[in-house]
């Protein structure tokens, strides 16, 4: 394990780098956010994941790359929900319309600390106090990334002392190619449904067949442009199933496991054409990466037709991830 400083806050707080490894894949992690910053695997020339060397870039341009988000990840409307008949009002960070990610700053815009560290494996954990972002009751939040096997596994969780709707996603984008954009990867994703979306990109509360559309990714085929940023209602299991496989047109692979019942693609149309600075001297432009963000359901706790995303006071929420690369 080593670490090192990653850069300063405006507020003088220091950013720190963890570095992971068994020796096969390798994983960069910083505190600010909990962010996968970089990862490699032995024998690639080139990351896995869309991310930058410079502190900066993730406060504006590069965003939620990488990071740990939450405490509801994904977006509700309004910025507004009920629990026990009270309503709660959460902070309106995206178009003064709907609360994206937990708020300005939700996790993955906030500085987390180390809570232990090994070879190959980092916990980071963070806390919000009551009324945080809008949000019910005092939280703790941490996430382990954790090398094993050959795979990255990332374990989220969260206890909060008030019930609370709670989602935590790992938000990383992926480019299996090393290439300006991700369209000619091959994508499939066990999902028979997903959740068509308003012009604010909530769910409009149907849940629809991915059959004859283009959300209909049961066989693997090309991601191409048709614009993706909708939640797939994973096939239901217990405990970590394969869920999604993304394959790059050089042969490598990517299988995500989860237990998590919603897959959030998204696939970077929000990039300019001019890019940002990345890794290796790398410009992100115009789906770049992919991003697939295991979560509850967007606008859950709004939707009764939808997995319940409420966690009751003093019970502990859990998401697990693993990630599989083969060449």
């Amino acid at each position: 394990m080593m670490t090192d400083v990653f850069g300063t806050l405006p507020d003088g707080d220091t950013v720190e780098r963890v570095t992971i490894t068994d020796g096969h894949l390798r994983a960069h992690l910083i505190s600010y956010g909990a962010t996968l910053q970089d990862l490699r695997l032995t024998g690639i020339a080139h990351p896995l994941v869309l991310g930058t060397q410079t502190l900066e870039d993730y406060f504006v341009n590069l965003r939620f790359f990488g990071a740990t988000v939450g405490r509801y990840a994904n977006r509700i409307a309004g910025g507004r929900f009920s629990i026990g008949g009270a309503t709660c009002q959460t902070d309106l960070n995206e178009k003064n319309r709907t609360t994206l990610h937990g708020g300005a700053k939700g996790l993955g815009a906030v500085n987390w600390q180390i809570e232990s560290a090994s070879d190959v494996a980092v916990t980071f954990v963070a806390e919000q106090p009551d009324g945080h972002m809008g949000f019910p009751g005092a939280l703790v939040a941490r996430t382990t990334y954790r090398i094993a096997h050959g795979a990255l596994e990332i374990e989220m969780s969260a206890t909060c002392d008030k019930t609370c709707p709670i989602s935590i996603a790992n938000h990383s984008y992926f480019n299996l190619d090393g290439t300006d954009d991700v369209t000619a990867h091959m994508l499939s994703v066990a999902a028979e449904n997903y959740l068509p979306v308003d012009e604010r990109m909530i769910p409009t509360g149907q849940i629809a067949p991915v059959a004859g559309t283009k959300f209909d990714f049961r066989t693997p085929r090309a991601i191409g442009l048709a614009g993706y940023d909708h939640n797939f209602c994973l096939t239901p299991g217990d405990g970590l199933r394969e869920v999604a496989v993304l394959t790059g047109t050089n042969g490598l692979t990517l299988r995500l496991e989860t237990d998590a019942p919603g897959l959030q693609v998204y696939d970077a149309q929000h990039l300019t054409a001019e890019g940002q600075p990345g890794l290796d001297g790398r410009r992100y432009t115009t789906h770049a990466g992919l991003a697939m963000e295991t979560q509850m359901w967007p606008d859950a706790p709004n939707q009764p037709g939808f997995p319940d995303a409420l966690v009751p006071a003093g019970k502990t929420y859990r998401s697990r991830n693993r990630l599989t690369f083969t060449a």
